[in-house]
């Protein structure tokens, strides 16, 4: 037989291959049926009238049966019978109805319509079951036999088990859906971008003989902000449209300039100075912001997919909102460091500052100390809340008063001070008297207890001890206070004098 020749019953025999035997050894599941019933009802349909065969089989499934009635078996091979568990042919006919059962009748439908429109092969993807029930899920071909194309009266059938490729399909899905899921449902927020564009952009600045990349974003902050309007953001999840309050994923994608700006442009400057070095799984703390405009700590949890570290085309990055957690930080810090009383800064921030002043200045350094006239005598005489209720008002006073770099604490149950670095004495009388005025404001606004405070101030130039300056502010003060005190014992000093008694500074 020469290459390309159709193979022959005479081929065969030249070969000493008999048709027959060469079917029946075949290591696939063959079927040779007879269709000739079959092609008569059709006739008979067409005469009837019909036209579309799946609407009239579907409309009467006993339609359907009658075509598989119509379908003879002629002969099945060993394969076919080791397949379904038969050990003859005979056994197998007479059990088709415990084969061909439940999940197969769309694919029956569907080899059916295919032979009404003419073809002569048709194929389906269907269910059979073993003579011992086991389900398969099997890939079915037919072929009108050349020469029988006129009566269909020779058909031959091959069935491939498929159970195993149908198992792997499922599983995939299940698994693909399973993921999907989690992506969707997770309790944090996932985002799924495509980095591609910023990779070819780093690699271009590499190719130019850039080295050192943070020198280089420092002269050219526009590189980073292109990076940066280069991200593609392929997918978000439901918990990250709740977080950045968007209705849905189309507004929120259309909106994430207004996400993505502000303090976040020195964060993501810092990634890619870790993607240049080749950091592909990072972890850091952001600003973003939701689309109210409120803003929105995050930890960034950022990878590139596995299969993907060439091209950065697929990335996952996790976004947990830690605002109220960074919110907790920052009161504790303020705790740390203010007086809750006044809001104010507190002894240990005072303590803190007065060492850091000493070391690094700025010199010349001034201090004013304050102390509240008559507090143990409105705690005895009225209560502590209305004590209290006094030295907010001081803290409201000495708030509005001093202005950056100055900075006012309490120092103790009725102690101020005020810290002035780069200020001479003529600055802290200046203060000093901005106190004074305010305190007149003050009195004027509020019912109850007058505010007073007595006070002095001194200053220091470098070289000289801080602490020795504020030991000097605070016999000032002691000698204001004794001189007021004074005053109100002879009756002699007026309302103002005894408001804001005070001393040079020494």
């Amino acid at each position: 037989m020469q290459q390309g020749t159709p193979a022959t019953a005479a081929s065969f025999a030249s070969m000493g291959v008999d048709l027959l035997d060469f079917f029946d050894v075949t290591p696939t599941s063959l079927w040779l049926e007879d269709y000739s019933l079959l092609r008569a009802l059709f006739e008979r349909w067409r005469e009837a009238g019909v036209t579309d065969i799946r609407a009239w089989l579907e409309e009467d499934p006993r339609r359907v049966a009658e075509c598989s009635a119509c379908i003879r078996v002629l002969k099945v091979n060993r394969h076919t019978l080791a397949l379904y568990g038969a050990r003859s042919h005979e056994e197998l006919t007479a059990h088709l109805a415990e084969v061909l059962r439940d999940d197969m009748f769309q694919a029956h439908v569907g080899e059916l319509e295919q032979m009404w429109q003419g073809s002569s092969t048709f194929e389906s993807k269907s269910v059979n079951y073993t003579l011992g029930g086991r389900r398969m899920d099997i890939l079915l071909r037919g072929v009108i036999l050349p020469g029988h194309e006129n009566d269909w009266s020779r058909v031959l059938v091959s069935i491939e088990d498929v159970s195993a490729l149908e198992e792997a399909r499922h599983r995939a899905a299940a698994s693909e859906q399973y993921a999907l899921g989690v992506f969707e449902h997770a309790p944090v927020s996932l985002w799924v971008e495509n980095f591609s564009a910023i990779r070819e952009l780093l690699d271009e600045v590499r190719m130019q003989g850039i080295v050192d990349f943070r020198t280089f974003t420092d002269v050219h902050p526009e590189f980073v902000e292109r990076c940066m309007s280069e991200i593609q953001v392929l997918d978000v999840n439901h918990y990250t449209l709740g977080m950045y309050r968007a209705p849905d994923k189309a507004t929120l994608l259309a909106r994430l300039p207004q996400v993505f700006r502000d303090e976040m442009r020195p964060h993501f400057r810092e990634q890619l100075l870790d993607l240049w070095e080749g950091r592909l799984f990072q972890q850091r703390e952001v600003i973003n912001y939701a689309l109210d405009g409120s803003e929105l700590n995050v930890h960034l949890q950022f990878s590139v997919f596995p299969g993907h570290e060439q091209s950065w085309d697929l990335v996952l990055l996790a976004l947990t909102d830690i605002t109220a957690r960074k919110k907790a930080e920052a009161y504790l810090e303020f705790l740390g460091k203010h007086d809750v009383l006044t809001k104010l800064k507190n002894r240990s921030f005072y303590v803190d500052e007065v060492n850091r002043l000493q070391r690094k200045g700025p010199f010349p350094v001034s201090a004013i100390v304050l102390d509240m006239d008559n507090l143990k005598t409105v705690n005895d005489q009225l209560g502590h809340a209305c004590g209290d209720a006094l030295l907010r008002r001081a803290g409201e006073v000495l708030a509005k008063a001093i202005q950056k770099p100055y900075q006012a604490a309490r120092i103790g149950g009725d102690e101020f001070a005020v810290l002035m670095p780069g200020a001479d004495a003529r600055d802290a009388e200046i203060v000093a008297d901005s106190i004074g005025k305010l305190v007149e404001l003050n009195n004027q606004f509020y019912g109850g207890p007058r505010l007073s405070f007595s006070l002095g101030w001194a200053c220091c130039e470098e070289g000289e001890s801080v602490e020795g300056m504020l030991r000097s502010a605070d016999a000032a003060m002691y000698e204001a206070k004794r001189r007021r005190n004074e005053l109100a014992r002879h009756g002699a000093a007026s309302p103002e004098q005894l408001a804001t008694s005070r001393k040079d500074a020494l």
